[in-house]
């Protein structure tokens, strides 16, 4: 091959190289930025502002999982509607402006689906347990479901429909128990700070719940409980204004690093 050969072909080699290069660097540039992925990957397609409407109990969990998002996801805003899932679930068949729906039972998310506001299929990401909320040393000595049956001790629960107000009826008919609340409740975190503030002496709570507030009450379990487990579902929404931001919350909560947050707060895997 004369000298003029050789470097025609070294040339086009270098130029094949590049080309692969290049190919390999935009590989590593799309798995870097990603698309939204369970891994909770950054997706560069995602901005602007997530709404989420998620049941009460979620609240201390859902928003370390929003500032993580947020975090690995420049230029988005994760805000929250947190509430008892029944009545989000009327805001959103009602039009409220919403991107993602979490609910605390299955019940609530079918409200939501049946009436055609759901996309795709609810994902049921955690699931939570009912334990009796007291005020700390529990100066009542409540020891189960049948000492709220006791006439010197007020007992809060929440509205049955509410998930912890359906929970707690199934709780208390696997223990024959009749129990007659001085409040019903409309969410879980306003049953259990009726026991923080002192106005009853026992609340029918989730077990994350009594966690999230280990420095003012204890959590005393029982039995039944395991009669009352709530799975929680949670969907992108079909009219989502951010419908690119919704379904990459969705897959961060569905993550290692969104189940992690849950596990920790003291959510049970689905």
């Amino acid at each position: 091959m004369t000298r003029y050969g050789i470097r025609a072909a070294l040339a086009g080699l270098a130029a094949v190289l590049v080309v692969g290069a290049a190919g390999c660097g935009d590989g590593d540039s799309d798995t870097g930025s990603g698309a939204a992925t369970t891994g909770g990957a950054r997706s560069a397609a995602v901005s602007g502002t997530v709404t989420v409407f998620a049941a009460a109990s979620l609240t201390e969990s859902f928003t370390q999982i929003g500032k993580d998002f947020e975090a690995a996801n420049p230029g988005t805003k994760v805000t929250f509607n947190f509430a008892g899932s029944s009545a989000l679930a009327n805001q959103i068949n009602q039009g409220a402006p919403a991107d993602v729906f979490a609910s605390a039972a299955p019940a609530n998310m079918k409200t939501v689906t049946d009436a055609g506001n759901g996309e795709g299929t609810p994902a049921t990401f955690v699931r939570n347990q009912l334990v009796i909320a007291v005020p700390k040393g529990n100066p009542k000595g409540i020891t189960g479901l049948t000492d709220l049956t006791k006439p010197d001790v007020k007992v809060a629960l929440c509205a049955e429909q509410v998930p912890c107000g359906a929970a707690a009826k199934r709780a208390l008919a696997a223990a024959n128990v009749t129990v007659t609340p001085v409040t019903l409740e409309q969410d879980v975190k306003a049953a259990l700070s009726k026991v923080t503030l002192g106005e009853v002496d026992a609340a029918l709570v989730y077990r994350t719940d009594v966690r999230a507030a280990a420095s003012d009450v204890d959590g005393v379990e029982f039995p039944e409980s395991s009669s009352a487990v709530n799975d929680y579902p949670i969907i992108v929404l079909k009219n989502a204004p951010n419908k690119a931001g919704a379904q990459a919350f969705l897959n961060w909560v569905l993550s290692d690093k969104g189940r992690n947050v849950l596990t920790q707060a003291g959510f049970q895997a689905p």
